[in-house]
């Protein structure tokens, strides 16, 4: 049997196994084993253990379950309230300015946890019923929300972009950098449509003579400051060259839990038992897909499955822009169906020689490839932020969630249409910090 026809095979079985709602690890592990068995005989079954561990053995690996407990210490507490209470303060006389104030703490609050489901939970749960009581439209109440819940793989510090920098050997400190100004500019074409929505309807959620005190709107301040403080310090000492990214991630772990606990007094062993659970369960989910992920990689590359994809596009000789476009459709569909770390470490290896050969930039391409996992978490069948928000509104119509989600599934593909043609809003950034990345673009 050729290498193209398994590969076709090992596509097939994969979606089909996938499909079934088994977890991503495990249906990855699975394939990887029955194709190397069924190919290579049972004598490969020597160096699955091997290549599932080594896998795991990579340091920058610490990185990943110390900024989960950070998002955990704040998604345990209640910042996510008291941002979007101190933003509300703000911005409420812009129109739609309660919808703009959610999008608002979405983006910080992604820059806390870089978890969409956690944003999304966090600024839903007070957001959506705030909205709906002062009459916001359903549909741009919930789709807000599924919207700005999706800033959280993307501006830093994102799992998303430790995943891929780990899969494709790319700078995790130049991939956090190449996040900040596309998630900017997410949030600012979120926050236009909103303003330009809640203008054509005419609506307005205060009475024109309402007004907040000074004293109200600096009073929303203390409790947000400090968790900002430390992103911004991890920030600093991450690209700054002062800590490695395990390093950075640890002490602002630490400093999110004692300010979690200081600020919130969240003393009792219930708060402390749910942030050590949540971190458990999202770290050990996510390594597992790490270790069946990379053997995976081993299973396609073995086979020469790998090597004659990449073989056959570059014979193909396609303009690069078409292959790029060939990419983001590809991108787009798996993330329906597949969560965003199953995706990057299961296709990232695959495509980085393809988009390095065509010409493009690593880190620019990582910063396309989250964005149109983003789309992915707020489009069927598999659009988690979807269900996050019908679990916190079950009253709210799902096709509702849906038509109001539709027109910021549209700004995020002007966002990556942006980005090609102008790829310094994503390189700008590292290169201007962190110098021109090594071997030029």
């Amino acid at each position: 049997m050729s290498p193209a026809v398994q590969g076709v095979l090992v596509l097939v079985v994969t979606i089909l196994v996938l499909l079934t709602g088994a977890p991503v690890a495990f249906a990855l592990g699975v394939v990887s084993i029955v194709f190397l068995v069924l190919f290579q005989g049972a004598d490969s079954l020597g160096v699955v253990a091997e290549t599932l561990y080594s896998g795991l053995h990579d340091f920058t690996l610490v990185s990943i379950p110390m900024f989960i407990m950070m998002g955990a210490a704040i998604g345990a507490s209640p910042a996510g309230r008291d941002l979007y209470v101190a933003l509300d303060r703000w911005l409420y006389r812009v129109p739609g300015g309660l919808v703009v104030s959610n999008l608002g703490a979405c983006a910080l609050f992604a820059a806390l946890t870089g978890s969409s489901p956690a944003t999304c939970a966090a600024i839903g749960k007070m957001g959506i019923p705030e909205m709906r009581k002062r009459g916001y439209p359903g549909e741009i109440a919930t789709g807000s929300i599924c919207a700005g819940g999706t800033l959280g793989i993307l501006i830093p510090p994102s799992i998303t972009f430790i995943l891929y920098g780990i899969a494709t050997e790319t700078s995790i400190g130049r991939l956090f950098l190449a996040g900040v100004m596309p998630g900017l500019l997410l949030t600012g074409l979120f926050m236009a449509w909103t303003i330009f929505y809640i203008w054509w309807k005419g609506f307005r959620a205060y009475a024109p003579e309402f007004r907040y005190t000074w004293a109200e709107k600096l009073s929303s301040i203390p409790k947000v400051a400090p968790f900002l403080l430390i992103v911004v310090g991890v920030m600093v000492v991450l690209y700054g060259g002062i800590a490695t990214p395990s390093e950075a991630a640890g002490v602002g772990a630490a400093l999110c839990v004692v300010l979690a606990v200081t600020i919130y007094r969240m003393w009792s062993p219930k708060d402390w038992w749910r942030i050590l659970r949540e971190t458990t369960r999202e770290s050990v989910m996510i390594l597992m897909i790490i270790g069946t992920a990379v053997l995976f990689g081993y299973m396609l590359s073995s086979l020469y499955i790998t090597q004659t994809l990449a073989q056959a596009i570059a014979d193909a000789q396609v303009n690069r822009w078409v292959l790029m476009g060939l990419i983001n459709l590809f991108l787009l569909v798996a993330g329906c169906f597949i969560p965003p770390a199953g995706i990057i470490l299961m296709t990232s290896p695959i495509l980085l020689p393809i988009i390095t050969h065509a010409g493009f930039d690593p880190v620019w391409f990582g910063v396309i490839v989250t964005i149109n996992l983003e789309i992915g978490l707020i489009t069927p069948p598999v659009g988690l932020n979807l269900f996050v928000v019908n679990a916190i509104a079950p009253d709210v119509p799902t096709r509702t969630v849906l038509l109001g989600s539709i027109p910021y599934v549209g700004a995020m593909i002007l966002a990556i249409v942006i980005l090609c043609v102008f790829p310094e809003v994503a390189t700008w950034l590292p290169d201007t910090l962190m110098g021109p990345a090594p071997g030029g673009r």
